[in-house]
């Protein structure tokens, strides 16, 4: 039984975080993109082992840059607040592994999220916003949980520009930098909570 169970959204964040994940401990399924295709790929899912949801996101206000990496202290879809206590333990990790990243709230939206909406978000603490983890978040109730984001745009370098393209290759070779930290961070987890 593999000890880890990794979501991304899109086929090109699975083929970056599969680098560095060990088949044998780690599993990673692709969703699709947005809360339905994510919600229809938690359905078909044995949730057996600790859940990390990674991939890229956008950051809601100033503290994260691209190439960011942010791990979630709670998320946040439709009203519901799901935490992610192991969040320091596995921040911890990714600097041991030379990937310093913030902790804070991230945002699941129902499409994507531009300007003064994402200012909106950061008034209300969120750090980032993604499409995915929500729904995944909800499905793996009960089971460890962490959510790990690669910044790739914010309010002032949108989605949808030129630079895209570089952030994108960027983000991807930090995604398949996370592989060994997230192994690590479900190892050290207590047994009992992966029964």
């Amino acid at each position: 039984m593999t000890a880890l169970l990794v979501c991304a959204a899109l086929g090109i964040e699975a083929r970056a975080i599969r680098r560095g994940l060990p088949a044998h401990l780690a599993r990673v399924v692709v969703t699709g993109v947005g809360p339905r295709r994510a919600a229809r790929a938690a359905a078909g899912l044995a949730w057996r082992e600790a859940v990390a949801v990674v991939g890229f996101g956008g950051a809601a206000g100033r503290n994260l840059r691209p190439g960011d990496v942010l791990v979630a202290s709670e998320v946040r879809f439709r009203g519901r607040v799901h935490p992610c206590p192991s969040a320091p333990l596995l921040a911890g990790e990714l600097a041991e592994a030379g990937l310093p990243a913030s902790i804070g709230p991230l945002v699941t939206a129902d499409r994507l999220v531009r300007g003064a909406e994402r200012h909106r978000l950061a008034a209300e603490g969120a750090y980032a916003v993604d499409m995915e983890t929500g729904p995944l978040a909800r499905a793996a109730a009960g089971r460890p949980l962490a959510a790990v984001r690669v910044i790739v745009d914010t309010p002032e370098a949108p989605l949808l520009s030129l630079a895209t393209l570089t952030r994108g290759v960027a983000a991807r070779r930090t995604l398949a930098a996370l592989g060994p930290a997230l192994v690590r961070w479900a190892a050290v987890l207590p047994k009992e909570v992966l029964s």
